[in-house]
């Protein structure tokens, strides 16, 4: 059996794209088309067809000329969808100037369709647009997307959360696979230092969380950014490191007492891409022993930890309340860990979820 799987713009090694690149291959032979803005050649190892698409990215540009922009990458990647030979049809997003096509493509050849859905779509497409602009684009999204759930033959969520939703406004009734951003590896905890980290790129808003960092700092807490230095950090005492290879990032994360998930991608605080996301971040800190420090209205993550009492749970508005509970939280902090050491294993990939994962995809 052969599967293509469209990475679209996500790069080559993306944790979410490449395992499912890397999983599969076990099985079946794999044409992986992967995002890169140098230039690489096709290449086959280990049952994976690697074929590159050079695109550079204008970060700068209006969306809609972004959108326009795209139309030669999606036109190179739709010819591959029409011509090559292959079983299953595996997208982990959608062409966005050619939304529909791939999956009428792979429909009219009579190819089974995989469809992972990584965000909720209508409302991440073009997330900066607003007011009568942002009502337009979701209504027309909503329609299309409606269209490639139904043309699918399965679909992959990140969260229930989000599977619920989208079927309960749509009203669809389609196999499904809750597949979630485990953490790759478990790290035992050997240190834990009275600091709190956050990890990854800083491309967001924390405006209400600096103002608890800077309170807990008073408290004798220290801040630090793991993968990155950033201006946005200036007004506030921290350490930094530079980009870490995964397993040294989680070494670093390991030694922190809390890591802090909470932020705001877009002004609109019901945003649901946010409040049902579970990032790689959250279940990378759980794997190494760290609890989290989650926003309230991260409605997925808040609730899991909250049910496995794995971390503290705030509202970053209330900044008293928000500094109260965590330190609460660091005086009971053995519970804590107690807690995390219990359910650990339910935030790690393993056999058994990855033989799940197989199972769904190819039967």
């Amino acid at each position: 059996m052969t599967i293509l799987i469209i990475g679209y713009m996500h790069p080559k090694y993306d944790k979410r794209v490449f395992r499912t690149v890397k999983v599969l291959s076990k099985e079946s032979k794999i044409i992986y088309q992967y995002w890169t803005d140098k230039e690489e050649i096709e290449y086959t190892e280990n049952n994976i067809n690697y074929i590159p698409i050079k695109y550079t990215k204008n970060i700068q540009a209006n969306p809609l000329i972004k959108l326009k922009n795209r139309r030669k990458l999606d036109k190179k990647i739709l010819e591959m969808i029409k011509n090559y030979n292959y079983d299953i049809l595996y997208m982990h997003h959608f062409l966005a100037s050619r939304p529909i096509e791939p999956f009428k493509i792979a429909k009219k050849r009579n190819k089974k369709i995989i469809y992972d859905i990584h965000e909720y779509h209508p409302e991440n497409f073009l997330n900066n647009l607003a007011g009568s602009k942002k009502q337009l684009k979701e209504k027309i999204l909503w329609r299309l997307f409606e269209e490639q759930l139904k043309l699918s033959d399965k679909l992959i969520f990140v969260s229930e959360e989000i599977q619920k939703d989208i079927y309960q406004k749509l009203k669809i009734n389609k196999k499904y696979y809750i597949q979630k951003n485990y953490a790759e590896m478990a790290v035992e905890s050997i240190e834990k230092n009275k600091e709190i980290s956050f990890v990854g790129k800083i491309n967001r808003n924390l405006d209400d969380e600096k103002e608890i960092l800077k309170k807990l700092i008073q408290k004798g807490f220290t801040f630090r950014i793991i993968g990155m230095e950033s201006e946005y950090f200036k007004d506030i005492p921290h350490k930094h490191t530079n980009f870490l290879p995964y397993e040294r990032m989680m070494e670093e994360l390991s030694k922190s007492a809390f890591s802090l998930i909470s932020f705001n991608t877009v002004k609109n605080r019901s945003y649901k891409n946010d409040i049902f996301s579970l990032p790689n971040k959250y279940y990378d800190s759980i794997a190494t022993e760290t609890p989290v420090i989650v926003k309230n209205t991260f409605i997925s993550m808040a609730k899991e930890v909250e049910k496995y009492n794995i971390g503290v749970v705030i509202n970053p508005k209330n900044i008293n309340e928000s500094v109260s509970k965590i330190l609460e939280a660091y005086n009971n902090y053995d519970k804590l860990i107690e807690n995390i050491k219990k359910y650990k294993n339910e935030f790690i990939w393993n056999k058994e979820k990855e033989e799940k994962f197989i199972n769904f995809v190819l039967l």
